[in-house]
């Protein structure tokens, strides 16, 4: 999860205070503008404001305020309060000529910041004075001048060689041109993504961060163009990205991280699991023609980075405490501006003036360098450190972005060399150690929150943070044998004394764990996750995401050890508890609790007993039977992992399995025929070869499981038979059965295409992807003679199995 984008204001060349979030991605409309006759008055023909804006369109005609001369301009801003910033941009075309000195340039930039400063604080601060009809001239005008223009034309001087040798402006040129730019991108629409389009100034922008002095204004200046741009730029265009990258200081790096957020992150192509799996398919094929996607190439640009992972990592555990301390209480307030809204900030101020106020009453006030009332912050004496809760919200938003990077470069093609960094890096013991005071911390009542919202708000910074946390762990223990750094040395030999009394060989992934890199203390990461989760409350929005956490550890090859040491800590009650007697109502938390419920459970009498033990009612089995009815889509994933086991168990000779299989209410409900063909039958109707996602897909393999157990027993031909005796009692025949075969049809293309990993389905049955396959294949066989083919019980008149569902 993403935290809400943020933007700055540059006032006279300093930041004055950030936006509040979102800001930057909603642009009001003044299009409206280009009607009127100057600002305030009424359409009419041969208008300039008009003539400018088709000549911003088209490229021709009156385009730019060179084209006027100052006489007219100067008249015509007294009937249309142009505020001079025509003339001003006169002048600025005259002063910023190639062989000029750009001193009297910069003079001109100082007058005009100011005049577009204002508006944009009143937009970011809702604070509008002026008419609806009004709201932001000064912007408008100064775009509409070609201001815009010119600006970026100023900015890039330095791309250009005279005599081979290349221009030069200063540092405090280029920043006062970058505040004018991204003020007028905050008020006026469509300045941003003209910006956009403009690809050469985006790489040449990203130049701009090597003084620090322009960092934070290119930072947030290029983080706002990118995320309008319909192309992702890639990061191997960027001249010397490895040098440039290695010079930034840990802040500036965290800042950056805001950026690389947008260009490692594959745009809007299927990967949600709202999207369909045809749509993902054929963007797939697509992409395999094209080659490694722009999001691909960055990442490993970035990896070919010497120390980036690492310095990441570094970041993502620093402790509050060990964060660079300065000398000036604004100097380090202009490094978290980029996270923090407008109003906060200016609270935030106004409180530390009134702390110092009270404790040093007859101390006099030295603004820092460069500072002054002008640029509306208020005065404040050196400071030596910042309020502690300032320093939290300060490290919590760094890392969330840090968070997001390393999350996004984990579940990216270069999976394998991001983990052995990760772990190598130690992320996982920094973060086990930034749990309680950091991660999971208790919130006082005097934290930082966003403006206007309260901390149990999903947009809290703090709330952001726990989430983005969450995500990692799930993308650091899915399917990979590294997720048991997530427990210390006591708890991995908890797990070898879990496999040694059980008799059964210990898991080699545990025994191959390097002790050096796992969690230190009393309690290891998922421990403390555990700890956390069972005393969430019930409408908490982190119930989600724990669940998916912890199931991500369990996922894979089954291991009895990790179910036992997670049963032990008592996650099976847990999760009961908040299905029966809470009755969760959030599709999302039921759906989540149920694939973590399946996964505890799978092959494991000691889980089905505890299950019985917990549900020791009818009333009570009633209610989990309800929760389970209500959506198979949420709980589809336990059907099959109760159903698997039913199996295994049936096939054991064990007086403890006997003893389940016969007091389970669960195992006893399953095992009916009537039961699962009722799942059968649901399960297949409510998917459609057009309608599959990542999300539902689960089902059609559900219901193959229970058609490839049937045939183990040699009973496929009678749930095949009896599917289509229930059919016809909903007054539907060949409904179902059509839609059964073409949903196996596209499992054929989707499973079986060369770049799928068939190893998920294999691991989480327990049967082989060749007996997945050989079913399919006698499922659709087009015998009508076999008695396992679905077209051996659609009728002639109903049949209806060719239909193209290729997606166009």
């Amino acid at each position: 999860m993403r935290s809400g984008a943020v933007c700055f204001l540059f006032v006279g060349g300093d930041m004055a205070a950030a936006a509040a979030a979102g800001v930057c991605r909603g642009r009001r409309s003044v299009a409206t503008v280009a009607a009127w006759g100057g600002w305030g008055g009424r359409p009419r023909p041969g208008n300039i404001l008009l003539q400018l804006r088709q000549g911003q369109l088209t490229g021709r005609g009156l385009i730019r305020a060179v084209q006027f001369t100052e006489a007219f301009l100067t008249e015509r801003d007294k009937q249309s309060k142009w505020s001079g910033i025509p003339q001003l941009l006169l002048k600025l075309y005259a002063t910023s000529h190639l062989h000029s000195d750009f001193i009297e340039c910069q003079n001109i930039l100082k007058e005009i910041s100011p005049l577009l400063s204002m508006e944009a604080m009143a937009f970011v601060t809702e604070d509008r004075k002026l008419t609806q009809e009004t709201t932001y001239p000064n912007t408008y005008i100064f775009d509409l001048f070609g201001g815009v223009d010119l600006l970026v034309e100023i900015l890039m001087r330095p791309t250009i060689s005279i005599r081979g040798q290349k221009l030069k402006i200063s540092d405090e040129m280029s920043k006062d041109c970058l505040s004018i730019l991204y003020n007028t991108c905050v008020c006026t629409e469509g300045v941003t993504k003209r910006l956009a389009e403009k690809n050469d100034f985006v790489i040449f922008l990203f130049t701009l961060m090597t003084s620090k002095k322009t960092f934070l204004q290119t930072a947030t200046l290029i983080e706002d163009i990118l995320g309008v741009k319909k192309e992702m730029i890639r990061l191997d265009e960027v001249p010397n990205l490895s040098s440039l990258v290695s010079n930034f200081d840990q802040q500036q790096l965290a800042n950056f991280c805001r950026i690389l957020a947008v260009t490692i992150s594959e745009m809007d192509t299927g990967n949600d699991d709202k999207h369909t799996l045809l749509a993902k398919n054929a963007q797939q094929k697509k992409s395999l023609s094209l080659g490694p996607s722009a999001a691909e190439i960055n990442q490993a640009a970035l990896l070919s980075i010497p120390g980036f992972v690492e310095r990441l990592c570094k970041l993502a555990t620093r402790k509050v405490s060990e964060s660079a301390g300065t000398a000036s209480f604004l100097q380090e307030l202009e490094e978290w501006y980029t996270w923090l809204d407008n109003a906060l900030v200016l609270d935030a101020l106004m409180r530390v003036a009134n702390e110092e106020s009270e404790h040093n009453q007859a101390s006099t006030v030295f603004p820092p360098p460069g500072t002054s009332e002008e640029n509306g912050l208020p005065h404040t004496s050196a400071r030596t450190q910042l309020p502690q809760s300032m320093k939290i919200m300060h490290e919590i938003m760094y890392k969330l972005e840090v968070l997001y990077v390393l999350c996004v470069l984990l579940m990216g093609r270069q999976r394998n060399q991001v983990h052995r960094m990760i772990a190598e890096f130690k992320l996982i013991p920094g973060l086990n150690n930034l749990f309680d005071k950091l991660i999971w911390r208790k919130h006082s009542a005097s934290a930082l929150v966003l403006h206007g919202h309260n901390q149990n708000c999903d947009c809290s910074p703090d709330i952001t943070l726990k989430i983005q946390f969450l995500r990692l762990l799930q993308s650091f223990s899915d399917h990979h044998e590294n997720k048991y750094l997530l427990l210390n040395n006591q708890e991995l030999n908890e797990l070898s004394a879990i496999s040694l009394k059980a008799n059964i060989p210990e898991v080699e992934a545990v025994l191959n764990t390097d002790r050096s890199l796992v969690c230190d203390g009393k309690r290891g990461l998922l421990t403390r996750l555990l700890q956390v989760m069972k005393k969430e409350p019930a409408e908490s929005s982190f119930r989600f995401w724990q669940a998916r956490a912890v199931e991500s550890f369990l996922r894979g090859t089954t291991s009895y050890a990790d179910q036992m040491f997670l049963l032990k800590r008592g996650l099976l009650e847990h999760i009961l508890y908040c299905i029966v007697d809470s009755e969760c109502k959030s599709r999302d938390v039921l759906q989540s609790y149920f694939d973590l419920l399946g996964e505890l459970m799978k092959f494991n009498v000691d889980a089905f007993k505890r299950f019985n033990k917990y549900i020791n009612t009818d009333a009570k089995f009633q209610v989990f039977l309800k929760q389970i009815n209500s959506s198979l889509v949420d709980s589809n994933m336990l059907v099959r992992c109760v159903t698997l086991s039913l199996d295994r168990f049936e096939n054991q000779v064990d007086m403890k399995v006997a003893e389940v299989l016969s007091e389970c209410r669960l195992l006893a409900y399953i095992s009916q025929v009537p039961t699962q063909m009722s799942f059968l039958f649901r399960l297949i109707n409510i998917i459609h070869v057009q309608t599959l996602t990542q999300e539902n897909v689960s089902c059609l393999n559900t219901s193959l499981v229970i058609l490839m157990l049937a045939r183990r027993k040699e009973r496929l031909p009678l749930y095949l038979r009896l599917l289509q005796r229930m059919e016809h009692s909903k007054k539907y025949p060949g409904f179902l059965l059509n839609n059964f075969h073409n949903l196996l049809r596209f499992w054929q293309q989707h499973y079986l295409h060369k770049d799928k990993d068939s190893t998920c389905l294999e691991n989480s049955s327990c049967i082989s992807f060749s007996y997945w396959k050989e079913t399919v294949s006698i499922l659709l066989n087009p015998d009508r003679q076999s008695p396992s083919a679905l077209v051996s019980y659609i009728e002639e008149p109903y049949m209806d199995i060719d239909r193209d569902f290729t997606e166009e």
